[in-house]
Order: structure tokens, then C-alpha cells, then sequence
């Protein structure tokens, strides 16, 4: 089992930037921050295996980057020039094996582990 605890949300302006954290109570493979707006699908941001290897979706690329200290077991998101449309609750996900996660990836179903949330809202 590997519990996931984030934080770092908040409100802010567009063009703002926020930094979201993950805190992983055990080791995992890959890890990931996906995202929810109310009315929507969850979408994958970014992802990262303990290889160091990341994918980012087209959305974010270029504004976001996704981080690990791996002394801590933490993972980062920092986001910047952040838009309206970044409005969403940020979950962080994990995953223990390296089969599931594959190369990194966004695909929900690569992660066996979720946290409860971070809500982040940006206004124009």
C-alpha cells in the first residue's frame, strides 16, 4: 500500500504560478498528476518513472514541470503561467509496478495508488 498525501493548491491569478506537492509514505515505481474540472474527465498532466523519464500532456507542456526528491518521496508539479483552464482538483497517483507503468506514462489505469486531492483555481 502506498498512501498519497498532496498539497500546495490554492487561488491564484492567471499568469501565477503554484507549486503542488505529493508526499508517498512508501517507494513506487512511476508517479503522476492528473486532474479534474468540474463537468470533466480526469486528464493526466505528467508523469514520471524512477528512471528519471517524464511525459507531460500537451496542455501543460512548456509551463509545468513535474519533479521528484526522492530522499523525501515527494513529488512536485510546479506550474507556471498558470490559465483559467488549469482550474481543476490535482490528484497525485502512483504505482508499484514497473509492467504497469510501462514507460512514463498519463494512463489512469498505471496507477493502483491515489490521493484525496488538491483543489487549484485560477481566475482571469
Amino acid at each position: 500500500q502506498v498512501q498519497l498525501v498532496e498539497s500546495g493548491g490554492g487561488s491564484v491569478q492567471a499568469g501565477g504560478s503554484l507549486r503542488l506537492s505529493c508526499v508517498a509514505s512508501a517507494y513506487s515505481y512511476c508517479m503522476a498528476w492528473f486532474r479534474q474540472a468540474p463537468g470533466k474527465e480526469r486528464e493526466g498532466v505528467a508523469a514520471r518513472n524512477s528512471d528519471g523519464t517524464t511525459t507531460y500532456a500537451a496542455s501543460v507542456k512548456g509551463r509545468f514541470t513535474i519533479s521528484k526528491d526522492n530522499a523525501k518521496n515527494t513529488l512536485y508539479l510546479q506550474m507556471n503561467s498558470l490559465k483559467p483552464e488549469d482550474t481543476a482538483m490535482y490528484y497525485c497517483a502512483a504505482g508499484r509496478n514497473p509492467s504497469m507503468c510501462g514507460v512514463a506514462t498519463t494512463r489512469a489505469y498505471s496507477y493502483a495508488y491515489w490521493g484525496q486531492g488538491t483543489q487549484v483555481t485560477v481566475s482571469s
